[in-house]
């Protein structure tokens, strides 16, 4: 089955598992599959857990994967729990890639993109709580929020006063019209910023992301490497930090006079120094792939 999209970072992400020999890699986000499959297809000994929190992508994996259901547990879920609740089984890499996937994006029955008719934003669509709801329900002051934290978006109170003084939204489409007629069109869409603040708030992304973290940390996996895809600048700080934090054996405050934690802390090592990007090959199969940015660590 041909899967309509191309999976970020193909070959990096292969790389960044060479040296797992046998065990499990769960992959966080499976969305079509493409990177479980290339792994399954390059690494004959390994298994993947492959979860996701929505329906269809789990439902065309099963499908595209077929060859290997014999080394693949599907597992529905967010994939802040996933790692706790395959924790006993021999887990050797972990992988997530924390974009929005292709089906989400051009689906316009989902309501991500500009031009859709709805106004949704849902990974998991069992889940009640929707862009509608902030949209058209929070106040002022909490749409200025998002729009200042989780969109970075320059003129957030401008936005917000925008959104109360011409709601009710029914889709993307009119907001993101709204949008595009009050606020400067440079080299990306006005309602980029916007929409991506309102679709963190509505998926939990940054703390859900923060969640997979803690779990990892928690449970302590050993000989374990975990790779990291994010786009855009909060996703990829949270990744950084965590990994700088995984990696510091000294973890006394900065004010002690002398270390008195042991100054084995350290967890593991950071293996990308810097995040690995896109190549230019493949910025222009894929458009999409231009801020993806994959970090890797190794525990031991």
């Amino acid at each position: 089955m041909q899967a309509p999209h191309i999976p970020v970072l193909l070959d990096e992400v292969i790389d960044a598992f060479k040296d797992i020999k046998d065990g499990y890699i769960i992959d966080c986000t499976l969305g079509y599959g493409g990177h479980s499959g290339a792994l399954l297809k390059a690494k004959h000994n390994i298994k993947i857990i492959a979860n996701d929190q929505d329906d269809e992508a789990l439902e065309f994996s099963k499908n595209r994967l077929k060859e290997y259901e014999d080394r693949i547990i599907f597992n529905k879920g967010n994939f802040k729990d996933v790692f706790k609740k395959f924790k006993d089984l021999p887990i050797r890499g972990i992988l997530a890639d924390i974009g929005v996937s292709s089906l989400q994006l051009d689906k316009q029955s989902r309501g991500f993109g500009f031009d859709s008719d709805v106004l949704d934003m849902r990974m998991d669509t069992s889940e009640p709580f929707s862009a509608s709801d902030v949209v058209n329900h929070y106040s002022q002051i909490e749409l200025e929020r998002i729009f200042r934290d989780y969109g970075e978006v320059k003129e957030y109170k401008k936005a917000a006063s925008l959104v109360v003084k011409n709601r009710p939204f029914n889709s993307t489409k009119e907001l993101s019209d709204m949008f595009m007629k009050n606020f400067y069109k440079g080299k990306i869409h006005p309602a980029t910023l916007p929409f991506q603040a309102i679709r963190i708030e509505v998926n939990k992304e940054l703390d859900v992301l923060s969640e997979l973290f803690e779990s990892i940390e928690q449970n302590k996996p050993t000989n374990t490497i975990v790779a990291i895809i994010s786009f855009h600048s909060l996703e990829d700080r949270i990744v950084k930090n965590y990994f700088k934090k995984w990696s510091k054996n000294c973890i006394c405050p900065p004010e002690a006079f002398r270390c008195t934690c042991g100054n084995n802390n350290a967890i593991g090592k950071v293996v990308t120094k810097q995040p690995i990007t896109a190549s230019n090959k493949e910025l222009k199969i894929n458009p999409r792939s231009r801020s993806a940015k994959l970090r890797i660590f190794k525990i031991d």
